[in-house]
């Protein structure tokens, strides 16, 4: 082994051997995985040993093509497929590899994970590799490596891709139940009337319920599709049985994000007609008030003009037949409106 004096010097403009790579993990036999140190040979996929190999990469980097046009990272044509830009959840089978991409939660650094359509994770797997790529940081990859250095054990590819989309469900159903707590509390409000800001509120919600229902149904259709790969010599019976098993528990977290969507519709619904109702109240009493005070107005109008002839502009006390004559227009207009039948909004 090469110490530190006879290890030859790497300059900066050196290429790596695998451009774009985050991280690279080896799994024993035992499913034991450590991060492969910088310092060490740089990893040849076509050369495995014993247990598998994870390679990560940064999809935005430009250099990755062309491991991609060697088949270094497995069959070209579907890798090439796996690492392309469109979003579109999709599975590939092609010479025993299994490729695709799958939806993922985007994250910022040092903030919870955040709900967001554009989140990707695309990845190839063979018998003893799996390599994985983003263009965005994204949730599964990193608590699948986490989990994985803390001494998890993970004896094949297909079990790792688990762990991964395990990771993004467990967010999924974090989040969901962050969603329904505060729903709670809006419904408790809305109970209560004591509504206060609660319909801007409630429009994330919404979208961000919506928008993981759309994530987990491309989920689905994805592990579902290799789950009904059974009769296909080229999917092994183990990745089938953990699709199945995947598809199960997206089939009932899919089931909870559809009724979270729902319950905010709904409650959106209830909230606009709790508004409506207080808006007709607050129009109604403004309508009689405008009402009461019209004929009054129309009075103290006439005699507050400066012209001649007006009456009781002569008399003594005019002024107080005046504001008579105002009160008594106004309670006409209340007997005319009780009369009319005309009555506040019932709740």
């Amino acid at each position: 082994m090469e110490d530190a004096a006879t290890a030859p010097a790497r300059l900066l403009c050196d290429e790596p051997a695998l451009p774009g790579l985050l991280w690279a993990m080896r799994f024993g036999e035992g499913g034991r995985g450590h991060l492969v140190d910088p310092g060490e040979t740089p990893l040849n996929p076509g050369s495995f040993g014993a247990g598998f190999t994870w390679l990560h990469f940064n999809l935005n980097d430009a250099r990755l093509a062309a491991l991609v046009a060697e088949g270094r990272l497995g069959p070209t044509h579907l890798t090439t497929a796996a690492f392309a830009s469109d979003p579109h959840q999709r599975l590939i089978v092609e010479a025993g590899h299994i490729g695709g991409v799958v939806a993922d939660l985007v994250y910022e650094r040092g903030e919870s994970p955040k709900v967001d359509a554009g989140g990707r994770l695309h990845f190839v797997m063979g018998p003893r590799l799996l390599v994985s790529g983003r263009r965005h940081p994204v949730l599964g990859p990193d608590r699948a490596r986490d989990a994985a250095a803390e001494g998890r054990g993970i004896v094949a590819p297909i079990q790792l891709l688990d762990v991964i989309v395990d990771q993004v469900v467990t967010a999924m159903v974090e989040t969901g139940a962050r969603l329904a707590d505060e729903l709670d509390e809006i419904e408790d409000h809305i109970l209560d009337e004591r509504v206060r800001g609660e319909r801007r509120r409630l429009g994330p919600i919404r979208r961000d319920a919506v928008r993981l229902h759309r994530q987990l149904l491309g989920l689905r259709a994805v592990f579902h599709r290799l789950e009904t790969a059974a009769d296909d010599e080229e999917v092994p019976a183990v990745a089938v049985t953990a699709a199945a098993r995947i598809a199960q528990r997206l089939d009932a977290l899919d089931r909870d994000m559809v009724m979270l969507a729902d319950r905010s519709r709904l409650m959106q619904e209830e909230l606009s007609s709790y508004l409506a109702q207080a808006s007709n109240r607050q129009l109604y009493t403004l309508s009689v008030l405008t009402a009461l005070f019209l004929p009054p107005t129309l009075v103290t109008g006439l005699f507050g003009m400066n012209t001649k002839s007006l009456p009781l502009t002569e008399n003594d006390g005019g002024s107080y037949v005046a504001m008579a004559i105002a009160g008594i227009s106004a309670l006409v207009a209340f007997a005319l409106i009780r009369g009319l039948g005309i009555r506040p909004p019932r709740d």
